[in-house]
Order: C-alpha cells, then structure tokens, then sequence
C-alpha cells in the first residue's frame, strides 16, 4: 500500500424519476489495495459502478483517478483509461472463442487484416502470466460458467486497468478456483492495481480486502479497515438491525414421500448415471457438489428440460415423463434456474410482465388478458417477496440482482407449484434477503411443498435442508440427513467419483 488514491468519489448522487438511488455519497481506493464494497440488493452498489464507469450520468458529485476528474461517456472510455469492470451476470459472445471475446473491439490488424496469430500469441502469454490453464482457441459456449468468469477476470487484466472492479465475482467459481482468483488479486495488488470488490460474502471479504464500505438505501454507512470490524457490524450496517442468526429455524415437518426418482440417465452430455433417490412432501432436500458435478443437469432433466434415456419420475405415486417444460409445469413443477439473466427472465420487459408469464390463464377475462388482473398479481408479489422497485411496469432489467431473483421466485409462486426446484436460489443476493427466501422457502416447506435446492455454499446447505444428496461427476455419491452431517463428509462425499 502506497497511500496514493487511485479513485476518489466525491458527494455523489444519482435519482431516477423521483427515486433518490445515490444520495452524497464519499469513497477512497488507495492504490494496491482491495476495498470490498456491501450492501444489501438495492442499496446503490452497482449505481455507483455504472456512474464510475458511463453507464450512467450522475446527478451531482465528482469521480477523480488517479487525482484527475473524469466524466466518462460509456465504458469503452473507461476500459482506455485503465478502469475495468467483470460484470457478476456474464455478457461475452458464446459462440466466438476466447480470444476473439478478449480482443472484442480492439481487433490487431496486419495489412488491414485481423491478426490472429499475434491474437493467440498475446491470449497464450496472458494466460501464463496469470497462470490459468485455458485454450484460447475454444469456443465460449462450450465452457462452464466458472470458466468463462476467469476469462472475464484474464480480459480485464489484459487492459493493464489500475482499477478492477468485481462484483460477485465468486459465485459460480468452485472452491479450488476461489483461491486462484485470490492469488491473481494477491498478485496484482502487489503491482500497484486496486481493485472494488462487491460481495454478499462475509468471509470473502474478511479473507481478501484490505477495506469494506457498506451502502444502505443509497448513503454511505462506513468505510473501515477490515481488521477494525467485525462480522456482526457489517451484518448490522447492511440491513440496519441486528441478525441474530445467519439462518431461520428449520422446524417444517416432512410427511409422506411424495417424488421418487428411479434409475435415472440421461442421453446427451454431460451424462448422468443411474440417479435414485426419494423427497417427502414438506421436506426441504439439498443438492451439494462441486461445479459441474451434475446438479443443474438433474433438475434440468426433472423439469424436462433434458433428455431421459431411462429411469422413472414418480410423483404421487403415478409415472411420469416430460417432453417439455410445459409439460412439467402442467404437472405442478417449478424451476428456478442458476443463471436468471440467460433463461430466468425477459430482461427487456417489465417486472409485470415477467411476474405473470407463467401463468397467463388465470388473468383472462372474456378469454382476454386482464390488465387489472395482471397488476394486482404483481403488486402482490412485490409485497409478498419485498422487492424494491418503484412500480409493476419497472423494467426488471432496472432492478438489482438480488430483486430481480424475488421477481423470479414471485412469478413460480404465482403457479401454486406442489415441487419446487431451486437452482442457487440466494446467487448474488445480500444477507438481509437471502434471509427473506430462506423464510420463504420454510414456509412452502410447512406448507406441504416437496423443494429441492441446489447450493454451492456449505453452510447455507447445511442450515436450510433436512436431508442431502451429495453429487461427485454426475453420479450420486450419498444421501445424508442434515442434523447428523458437517462440511468434512460433505466434501469427501464430493470428491467420491473424481
């Protein structure tokens, strides 16, 4: 750490109509530091970045780098000007390789011809440097999401940025990946880079930054070295009160096996292999495992999503398979995907209509949409996942990730649905509601729902489930009853067919 400041935010305030999103906001970044930056969903945290960074104008206020304002017009400028940004929601072009999306905009030419060999000898040379083991001549779409953050995280180096900014940018990096990418900061920050490093997780943050400020409906609450606070302060600077506990009370009561899933396979790559296990009506049943283990292509295969080659679904007693998701949601499923901006919502339409997509019988009158019908559908849901926005005809697109996803849960909720599969359900959203959903998800419990949740953090697995199927490389490696397991058998059951 130098002492020198490498971003300095000055009384900064953004509204939007009559919504006061930024109001006099002050923030340092010294060179060589990582300063984390929390909040809860909706707190202002990615307002500022789109400030910093051209997205949008700000109100009032001033940004200074390196001690020199700057008023960027689109991020393009910003990127010129050594200030990068690795988006938590992924926006590469899938089916170009990886070098064409690092070089994207900035193409070398030879003899006005696109230079792919210096092209490739750069990527190669980058990827040693940071020492990640990656082809640039692979095809994005054919790589895990896991995969295609670190190439994210590789291109915004590759800008030789002074300022890197990550916004969630572990939430689909295994735990094997997490430590690189601490490694690369580690290794940068040592070179002088600073960084913003927007996270909802404590220990990330306790582990990597060398400063924490925390946002609440858009004002500052404080800015400390990590060393001078503690867990509790952060937790009680975001929501404004105190959290007892980081989990509610699991006290739904399992009934009767309701879904029963036989000798399950399916056809096309990545394969899953022989698949059996059974969930009660009211029981809460977990799937663990390390990315790429399986666990989206089963819920994808439960919803018919998937192809099954063979096995059986039996719901109630009765044999079931599904040629489509319409299928599955006529027969009382729902499915809350991993990754909510590629196929969990129209991005370009308002929380209306993405709350009543699903569900567009039950708003017809005279076999026509009611509008009135369709508004009073929303509202509900917006009171009963607590989302901020400022009206049913918001653009979802506007909202926070962590708001987007209650919209996202709102609209299945909507359907009444008897089986709920949830993908990393609380993916990128702040303590204060990863608390609301897990409220929510007891209460469908206690309900009589059958929920199946997939979760890639340890202790929210632990703390939320009755029982839990662990997966290890598209197998099923155990099945273990919550109260009576830990994290050590968790991940040896994990590791079992690797």
């Amino acid at each position: 750490m130098s002492g020198k400041t490498v971003l300095e935010i000055r009384n900064l305030s953004k509204s939007f109509a009559k919504n006061k999103v930024l109001d006099g906001i002050n923030l340092t970044v010294e060179e060589g530091t990582v300063c984390g930056l929390m909040g809860e969903n909706g707190a202002g945290k990615s307002t500022m970045m789109k400030c910093l960074f051209g997205i949008y104008a700000k109100d009032e206020g001033q940004i200074l780098l390196s001690e020199t304002p700057i008023d960027f017009k689109n991020p393009k400028e910003a990127l010129e000007h050594g200030v990068a940004m690795v988006h938590q929601e992924l926006q590469q072009c899938l089916d170009r390789t990886v070098m064409d999306n690092l070089f994207l905009g900035r193409y070398p030419l030879k003899f006005g011809v696109v230079d792919e060999a210096r092209m490739l000898k750069e990527s190669n040379n980058l990827f040693a440097r940071l020492k990640m083991n990656v082809n640039p001549q692979t095809v994005m779409r054919t790589m895990s999401v896991s995969q295609r953050q670190m190439v994210e995280i590789a291109k915004a180096v590759s800008y030789d940025a002074k300022l890197i900014v990550l916004d969630e940018p572990t939430s689909s990096l295994t735990e094997r990946e997490v430590k690189k990418l601490f490694s690369i900061v580690d290794d940068l920050r040592k070179q002088g880079v600073s960084f913003v490093y927007i996270s909802h997780k404590m220990d990330e943050i306790f582990e990597i930054c060398d400063d924490v400020a925390v946002l609440r409906d858009g004002k500052m609450i404080f800015k400390k070295h990590v060393k001078d606070t503690n867990m509790n302060e952060l937790i009680s600077a975001m929501v404004g009160r105190s959290l007892d506990k980081r989990f509610p009370d699991v006290d739904n009561k399992p009934g009767e096996e309701y879904l029963k899933i036989e000798n399950l396979n399916t056809k096309f790559p990545p394969i899953l292999h022989d698949i059996s296990f059974s969930v009660k009506k009211g029981e809460i049943f977990g799937l663990y495992g390390l990315v790429g283990a399986g666990r989206s292509e089963l819920l994808e295969s439960l919803f018919g999503v998937r192809t099954i080659a063979s096995g059986n679904i039996i719901v109630g007693g009765k044999k079931l398979r599904f040629t489509s998701s319409r299928d599955a949601m006529d027969h009382s499923f729902a499915l809350v995907t991993e990754e909510r901006k590629l196929n969990g919502m129209f991005g370009k339409d308002t929380i209306k209509f993405n709350t009543t997509i699903t569900n567009l019988d039950a708003y017809k009158t005279r076999r026509l949409l009611d509008g009135k019908k369709m508004e009073d559908a929303t509202k509900k849901e917006i009171s009963v996942m607590n989302t901020k926005c400022v009206s049913p005809d918001e653009l979802i697109s506007s909202l926070s990730g962590g708001n987007q996803q209650k919209v996202i849960i709102g609209k299945w909720l909507e359907r009444s649905p008897e089986i709920f599969l949830l993908d990393e359900p609380t993916r990128g959203i702040d303590v204060g509601a990863k608390y609301e959903i897990y409220q929510l998800i007891i209460k469908m419990a206690k309900e009589g729902k059958t929920i199946i949740v997939v979760s890639s953090e340890m202790p929210e697995i632990l703390g939320i489930t009755n029982r839990i199927a662990v997966m290890s490389n598209h197998r099923l490696a155990g099945i273990v009853n919550t109260n009576e397991t830990n994290q050590e058998e968790l991940l040896r059951l994990s590791a079992k067919y690797l």
